[in-house]
């Protein structure tokens, strides 16, 4: 989904920063490792997302909000959806512009700067971590995202690969007489998936002339 907008994905860099697999840098056993390797990783996303924009694709689903309830989980970590309009986003995997206390939870802050660095502390004294899920780590979310898809009267996949589990699972608590869209230049049939319309384009050109045919 953010991709248009000039976001590095994991799914275009074959999974790598730097010579670097994904796992290296995204994980708690990385954190645990090397943080001063994980925190850069996060902060050069987080650079690059103070420098894009929401694109046609977020745009078109917050202005949507002006006639509907529209509910949008996203695997993604940047703010860009908000920042299109949309007011009710869960985000799966964390925020990127977040961080949070390593030893409360509770504790989350945003940040108003890309640079998060080893010795930004919590007022508890321990040391500030992206708001990340990492691999290996629960879904905090997804119980609240599975009571969301179960009660749609309209559902749509954009811009994902379909194989990252969980968040991929979504689609199998949808009602089976609701219309589905997969929205993906790469988008394939999912199996087991009643009334599932593929549209092999970008979100960006996809999303705004769907909107229209479907609810303008």
């Amino acid at each position: 989904m953010s991709a248009e907008s000039g976001i590095s994905t994991f799914r275009d860099s074959n999974g790598l920063w730097e010579n670097h697999s994904i796992e290296e840098v995204a994980s708690p056993q990385a954190w645990k490792r090397n943080p001063s390797m994980v925190l850069e990783f996060y902060n050069q996303r987080r650079k690059q997302l103070f420098a894009v924009e929401p694109n046609a694709g977020h745009k078109a689903l917050a202005r949507l909000e002006n006639q509907y309830e529209v509910q949008i989980i996203t695997q993604n970590v940047d703010d860009l959806h908000e920042r299109a309009g949309s007011t009710q986003v869960i985000h799966l995997h964390g925020e990127l512009k977040k961080a949070r206390s390593t030893i409360d939870p509770a504790r989350v802050y945003t940040l108003n700067h890309w640079e998060l660095k080893l010795g930004d502390l919590c007022e508890k004294g321990s040391q500030l971590r992206p708001h990340i899920v990492w691999f290996g780590e629960a879904v905090p979310m997804m119980e609240e995202a599975i009571k969301i898809v179960a009660k749609a009267d309209i559902f749509m996949v954009v811009g994902t690969s379909m194989i990252v589990y969980p968040a991929a699972g979504l689609i199998h608590y949808v009602s089976h007489n609701i219309p589905k869209y997969y929205i993906d230049p790469k988008a394939f049939p999912v199996p087991g998936v009643e009334n599932l319309q593929i549209v092999q384009q970008k979100a960006g050109e996809a999303l705004p002339a769907l909107m229209t045919q479907l609810f303008y």
